[in-house]
């Protein structure tokens, strides 16, 4: 539906690629019949950096859907898709056109969840007013008051605090249920003999829009990584809901206990594979608790618990971690990291099983659960020594659910130490050996993860014993890595010698690629 051409618009509300919501208080006050909204496919938001088929889709795809069900609703929409000749390309250019056409007397957006986006649009120089984003359980204000108040920012100070102010899992008396906030020491089981089954989430197979957006990608950005083949993520808030449906009641049971698990040719386990459209905004934080505590499946504690830190506790605290850092948290790289991503991370060409495995998830899937971005893929790139911002960088490229505000804490923060321990209070640095204890993918890999030195010695054992020399007068007093130095203490100079010259060929042969432009 467009509007009759000569009429002015009074409001045109610009809804951003990750901000399907048609309730969200960018619609405050809105009239259908003198308001309209804008939405646009920019090829520069899509070609930024490389990014997955996937995820293009995703946006594209849920972008459309939403447009359609707007305009059903009687709503005016303005639609700049990427194939249409008139279509500038950029955000800013685009939102200046359509400004320029209907000459609304004012302009709306959501706070976005880029800065780099926010500051191209408090550039353009138009009435824009950019209201607070409500799909956020935690305002900017209430965080930068416990910032103050906590200088460490530590997570689990924050996620009793968003626990008790909301009411989420507290008796009357305020105390957690089951006497405890954290059950993590409950989740880190492996995934043994056994081991239940593991339900496939509910797939929804594309319709027609969808057809169209994957034949537009691979049309217009064939170029971009990754595989695109039986798409199958929701891209509604119907299908969100469904599949949110789906995960309370067929795999919450078995999340907690088995969620740092990993196995071979099993990219999703009981994980819910919702945060893509959680950061869409086809869901919202809190429906997805309520799912959750309401609990069909009669899920034990732990599990419940345990979804509700990644929601409630981790999410709302790395995007408040972002706003009140951000613009110079980007830069932040304590370790000194500066080696190039290997090219490899876009294409699983390694030998090392454990990493082809969850690369090969991304390319296919656009997706890997947490503890292979956290205990694989970023392990490895701390230990080789990656630019923390290049992680980052290669998380936007890859994963469906990387918006800015959540990819640069959790990659640069969480994974990389790249910030001296702002959001976590050690590098999460292990050796082959916790991989060999939480997967399978050793027994099938060439490399011995007991091994640093030879032919077949575990990159990831190498490089591990190798950071911790490297950064000994950093951590060696860090009571959580107390451990780790012992036994490091129990290496001869020689065999620390050996360590440090294969380590230093390991990155040259595997840093010889590289992918992202800069």
């Amino acid at each position: 539906m467009r509007r009759r051409a000569g009429r002015r618009t009074r409001h045109l509300v610009i809804v951003l690629g990750d901000q399907l919501d048609g309730k969200s208080a960018a619609f405050d006050g809105f009239d259908p019949a003198q308001d309209a909204i804008l939405q646009i496919e920019a090829r520069e938001e899509a070609t930024y950096i490389p990014q997955h088929k996937r995820r293009l889709v995703l946006f594209f795809a849920a972008m459309r859907h939403f447009r359609d069900e707007q305009r059903d609703a009687g709503r005016t929409v303005h639609y700049s898709a990427l194939d249409d000749s008139a279509n500038h390309g950029t955000l800013g250019d685009e939102i200046r056109r359509h400004a320029r056409e209907l000459r609304p007397e004012r302009l709306f957006v959501l706070h976005p969840g880029d800065w780099r986006v926010r500051e191209a649009l408090r550039a353009l120089d138009l009435p824009l007013d950019i209201r607070s984003d409500d799909h956020f359980l935690c305002p900017s204000g209430v965080f930068d008051d416990f910032a103050r108040a906590h200088p460490h920012m530590i997570l689990e100070t924050f996620y009793r605090m968003m626990r008790t102010r909301l009411g989420i899992l507290v008796d009357e008396s305020g105390k957690p249920e089951g006497g405890k906030w954290n059950f993590d020491a409950e989740n880190r089981a492996p995934l043994g003999r056994a081991a239940p089954d593991i339900p496939r989430p509910r797939p929804f197979p594309p319709d027609a829009v969808t057809d169209g957006v994957i034949a537009l990608v691979e049309r217009k950005l064939p170029d971009s990584p990754g595989r695109l083949k039986d798409f199958d993520l929701p891209v509604t808030a119907a299908q969100a809901r469904d599949a949110l449906r789906d995960f309370v009641s067929h795999r919450l049971p078995n999340f907690g206990r088995y969620q740092d698990a990993m196995r071979g040719g099993e990219p999703l386990l009981f994980h819910s594979r919702l945060s893509a459209a959680l950061n869409l905004h086809l869901l919202r934080p809190r429906e997805m608790l309520d799912a959750a505590i309401a609990n069909p499946a009669e899920a034990p504690l732990n599990a419940v618990e345990g979804f509700v830190r990644q929601i409630l506790g981790w999410r709302e605290f790395v995007r408040g971690v972002y706003w009140h850092l951000m613009p110079g948290y980007a830069e932040e790289n304590a370790l000194g990291a500066n080696l190039p991503a290997p090219r490899f991370l876009w294409t699983g060409e390694t030998e090392m099983r454990c990493l082809a495995e969850a690369i090969g998830h991304t390319i296919d899937y656009a997706y890997a659960h947490h503890i292979e971005r956290l205990m694989v893929l970023g392990l490895f790139c701390l230990l080789l020594g990656v630019k923390p911002y290049d992680v980052h960088r290669w998380h936007m490229s890859m994963f469906a659910d990387a918006i800015d505000w959540v990819s640069l804490p959790n990659a640069l923060g969480m994974s990389q130490y790249g910030d001296g321990g702002r959001i976590a209070t050690k590098p999460y640095a292990a050796s082959g050996n916790y991989i060999n204890r939480m997967s399978d993918h050793c027994r099938h890999c060439r490399y011995d993860p007991g091994k640093a030195v030879g032919d077949d010695a575990c990159p990831f054992t190498t490089l591990y014993w190798d950071f911790l020399a490297r950064h000994r007068r950093r951590f060696a007093g860090n009571q959580r890595m107390a451990m780790m130095y012992k036994n490091l203490a129990r290496k001869s100079g020689g065999e620390l010698a050996a360590i440090r010259t294969h380590a230093e060929q390991l990155k040259a042969r595997l840093t010889a690629e590289t992918f992202l432009p800069g």
